[in-house]
């Protein structure tokens, strides 16, 4: 298995911690380094650009979509949140890779500090283990899907 990890680089102490969770994770699952590769984007409204891009131009079995949204003031935190979302859900429909949304959306920092290795784990984590999943049940799919046709035959 192949993964991409795409980092934004705002609120760059929560992503890099959950970046450091999500390679952690593959590695224990037996993933090489080589098998890994990982880009920065500027924030997280250039996540699903950048997984499209990914899955365009590399060998990806799996993007993994890490960022950090912070509620502030104004409306921005709500549209940037669901435009992300929607945005990877959509990439992974159109794509048939699934596209992991590991964006933390929260009220405070010290928020996303508790989900990026603090009290709450590391959100990184839980995105690597659902890309793996994935990942395993897609082949489970196609190996089932085989399995059905060579029957019917």
């Amino acid at each position: 298995m192949c993964f991409g990890i795409l980092t934004s680089a705002w609120n760059s102490q929560i992503t890099e911690a959950l970046q450091q969770g999500a390679v952690n994770t593959l590695k224990a699952h037996g993933v090489k380094d080589a098998d890994i590769i990982i880009h920065k984007v500027p924030g997280s409204y250039e996540l699903p650009q950048a997984a499209a891009y990914m899955i365009r131009e590399l060998p990806v079995d799996a993007v993994i979509c890490l960022g950090c949204l912070i509620q502030g003031e104004t409306r921005h935190f709500e549209f940037i949140s669901q435009a992300v979302a929607n945005a990877c859900m959509t990439i992974g429909l159109e794509t048939y890779r699934p596209v992991i949304f590991g964006v933390l959306t929260t009220d405070t920092f010290e928020q996303a500090a508790q989900r990026s290795g603090g009290k709450h784990g590391n959100k990184g984590d839980e995105a690597a283990v659902a890309a793996i999943q994935m990942i395993h049940l897609k082949r489970k799919m196609k190996s089932d899907s085989q399995e059905f046709r060579d029957t019917v035959q």
